[in-house]
């Protein structure tokens, strides 16, 4: 979990990987008109987060159910969110790449072809409640040092 342009994505991806679990990229399940939004550089209204988060709770439940493995990518920026994700599945756990602002702005400028550009960034830190019950890792780091961060950590 984290800002737009901190990693997630690239750190998810390898994580799974290493962990030979399945990967959910959070943005895939953004509908249209949220992805047309955050384009636009509109922040998204907590009534346009509540169907993604929907969403996201609807995979992480499918996994749990099937006693499958899952890495999911999403900014999970406020409390609530995390909450509404985690909701009854107790075996989910947070991490929480940290970035500074300047540094996430400079990410997403020079990122081509994401829907989120860097107008977004300053309300997506506008937004941010850093949790108190993640796994908190600098996200300057590379990413395979940030994989092996979380293994280590989370013995997994």
């Amino acid at each position: 979990m984290g800002v737009s342009s901190v990693g997630k994505t690239t750190v998810g991806t390898a994580l799974a990987a290493a962990l030979g679990w399945q990967f959910v990229e959070g943005d895939e399940l953004h509908p249209g008109a949220n992805k047309e939004k955050m384009h636009a550089g509109v922040p998204l209204s907590e009534a346009d987060r509540a169907p993604w988060l929907a969403a996201l709770h609807a995979a992480i439940v499918h996994a749990v159910e099937r006693r499958e493995h899952l890495v999911m990518a999403c900014s999970a920026l406020r409390d609530r969110y995390r909450t509404v994700l985690r909701s009854d599945c107790r075996g989910v756990r947070f991490v929480y790449l940290k970035l500074d602002q300047s540094v996430a702005l400079a990410r997403s400028a020079a990122r081509a072809g994401h829907f989120a550009g860097p107008a977004l960034v300053p309300s997506q830190f506008a937004t941010l409640e850093e949790p108190h019950d993640a796994l908190t890792i600098d996200a300057t780091l590379p990413p395979d040092q940030i994989v092996t961060a979380i293994r280590r950590e989370l013995g997994i």
